[in-house]
């Protein structure tokens, strides 16, 4: 079966999606679908992966300390829980990003807030394409590739002006 899903995968006839949602927030407006999911994409292929389907799941500070009550059992805000569901170097999974953290966290750190969305939203893949967070070095290394994932960005949309 794994090797069936690979041969799909690697065929193209499963589509790559990725997916936005919200819940009980709005959409936050300056975000483009088409230019993000192409920017996930390229991120993951620079890590030798490729999407299968992602979800995002916009949402506020109260869904996602249950969410982190519930699955983690910690008992504290956060900007991000990503659920992973990847296989070798497909990757896959539900991302939930707090709307209302990452406004605070762009205030606190004195970031644009769009900048502090995109950091967010790549912090994500970054998760799903193996990279950690858990100790000191590991977190470098975590702002280092996000840092390059959004000079990427940078340079696309700089590209399309």
């Amino acid at each position: 079966m794994d090797n069936l899903i690979s041969v799909l995968l690697t065929n193209k006839l499963i589509d790559m999606a990725i997916n936005f949602l919200t819940d009980n927030v709005t959409f936050p407006k300056n975000l483009k679908r088409r230019e993000t999911s192409n920017w996930i994409k390229q991120v993951a292929g620079k890590h030798n992966k490729k999407v299968t389907e992602i979800s995002y799941i916009f949402c506020d500070d109260e869904k996602i300390i249950n969410i982190n009550r519930q699955y983690l059992e910690h008992d504290f805000y956060t900007d991000i829980i990503t659920f992973d569901y990847s296989e070798e170097e497909f990757i896959s999974g539900d991302i939930f990003i707090s709307l209302d953290t990452v406004l605070s966290n762009s205030q606190k750190y004195n970031t644009q807030y769009d900048e502090e969305l995109h950091r967010v939203i790549i912090h994500g893949v970054l998760h799903l394409c193996g990279i950690d967070d858990k100790s000191e070095e590991e977190e470098e290394i975590m702002r280092e590739e996000e840092d390059k994932a959004l000079q990427l960005l940078n340079n696309q949309l700089t590209k399309e002006n």
